[in-house]
């Protein structure tokens, strides 16, 4: 089943799509103070239904994310977490996966299932 987000708002595109395997969010456009608040209540609404095994959350076409944004997917990392879901990150490009590293926030998210295109590495 294939969603988009008819109320994308402030530059921020939510696409979402459900299969057995879990769900995969794409996300296309800037992911900031604007657009987190929309960002952050699909997420917490993807969250909150049935069991759900994995949700995935690809960022390949977000050039941009600032700390709302960072934020946003903490918590949503957090509350995955006490419901037992895996939440994976991918398409981190070379901006995304540096900010990732500095903030020490790439340890936090390998620990729980973030992988990345690389076969050696753990973020996507």
């Amino acid at each position: 089943m294939l969603i988009t987000d008819p109320n994308a708002t402030q530059g921020l595109n939510i696409r979402v799509t459900d299969s057995e395997e879990g769900t995969l969010v794409c996300l296309s456009g800037r992911v900031s103070v604007d657009s987190s608040p929309g960002l952050r209540n699909r997420l917490l609404a993807i969250l909150d239904r049935k069991s759900l095994s994995t949700l995935t959350i690809d960022l390949a076409e977000a050039p941009y994310i600032d700390c709302s944004g960072i934020a946003t997917l903490v918590e949503a990392l957090r509350i995955a977490h006490t419901r037992k879901t895996s939440l994976q990150l991918r398409g981190l490009h070379d901006r995304l996966r540096y900010l990732f590293e500095v903030t020490g926030l790439q340890s936090l998210f390998e620990t729980n299932g973030l992988t990345t295109g690389s076969s050696t590495s753990k973020v996507v």
